[in-house]
């Protein structure tokens, strides 16, 4: 058993769907849409998909996110506990998707520097606030499908 699979005594080490909450459905489709993203045929006018590389990417409207888990919908947080991470291959290419993101609507938070730990690393906000890091990390190269190979 690998460790992406379950078993009886097992939780699977595996993030298949991350869900964003949304104020406004189309604004936020339409900026994944600029970053360069896939709109997945499974779509609906409900909940837009779009495919990742190991995962898929929702986006539901945020009062209907809570509900779906059974919590109360509130004011957004200035910071909600969470980033989310693209990793990219060098510096170069970090500097060049927050253009990307710039262009599709981002904010930048931190732009992008080198890290103490050796790294390159910036962050932006999505049109909600949610918190992407792009970062190139050297010490975490991909696999020839592109999956992030972790020690």
């Amino acid at each position: 058993m690998t460790a992406t699979n379950a078993g009886p005594d097992r939780f699977p080490a595996r993030i298949s769907i991350v869900t964003l909450g949304v104020s406004d459905l189309a604004r936020s489709a339409a900026f994944y849409q600029a970053l360069g993203w896939e709109r997945s045929s499974a779509s609906s006018p409900e909940i837009v998909w779009f495919r990742t590389a190991d995962s898929a990417l929702g986006l539901f409207p945020a009062e209907e996110l809570a509900a779906d888990a059974g919590v109360p919908a509130g004011g957004e947080p200035a910071f909600r506990g969470i980033t989310l991470a693209v990793n990219l291959e060098s510096p170069e290419l970090v500097d060049a998707a927050l253009r990307v993101a710039v262009k599709a609507g981002a904010t930048v938070v931190k732009p992008p520097t080198p890290t103490t730990w050796g790294g390159y690393s910036g962050y932006f906000e999505d049109p909600d606030g949610h918190l992407w890091e792009l970062a190139h990390n050297p010490f975490f190269p991909f696999t020839e499908s592109g999956r992030l190979d972790l020690p």
